[in-house]
């Protein structure tokens, strides 16, 4: 970690629905692919070919190893705030504090202002957020808005109030 960075916090997505959702329906495939492969069965009232069973569960097996490795990582030095939500941006966004009208924590609703949970477009601009209802909300010169999701406000409010 860089000495230099006054708040850093990494967070993964640990909605248990999600992770529910998600291991049915790789079970699901899975079970399919047990029966039409192994037992020799056809799986469900209109069954797939083979080859889609299998491209279905692969398919499905690539977003869940994406919610497995994708984590939000915010850091905040003197200079600005770096975010990335990994694997979708590799290298980190950064944003200077003279680009920046405001920043403030502020709690807010991902499905009713974003459509849910990742990165987002909404009416109030763009969000990177993996869980929880609390973010850090910049407003920014050119009148953009972008909203940074935290499990840790109360900390990085204070860091806020300490570089005002």
């Amino acid at each position: 970690m860089n000495s230099n960075y006054l708040f850093t916090e990494k967070q993964k997505f640990t909605q248990w629905w999600i992770w529910l959702i998600l291991l049915g329906i790789n079970g699901m495939f899975l079970y399919g692919i047990y029966k039409q492969f192994f037992l020799k069965e056809v799986f469900g009232d209109k069954p797939m070919s083979d080859a889609g069973l299998l491209l279905m569960f692969l398919f499905t097996l690539v977003i869940t190893l994406s919610f497995i490795i994708m984590r939000l990582e915010t850091k905040i030095d003197n200079e600005g705030i770096h975010v990335r939500l990994f694997p979708l941006h590799v290298n980190f966004k950064f944003f200077k504090w003279d680009e920046i009208e405001k920043a403030y924590i502020r709690k807010y609703n991902p499905i009713v202002e974003f459509g849910g949970w990742g990165l987002r477009y909404g009416f109030k601009g763009m969000a990177y957020n993996v869980s929880g209802n609390k973010g850090l909300q910049l407003e920014f010169k050119n009148g953009k808005k972008l909203l940074i999701g935290t499990n840790r406000a109360e900390e990085l409010e204070q860091i806020l109030y300490s570089l005002n």
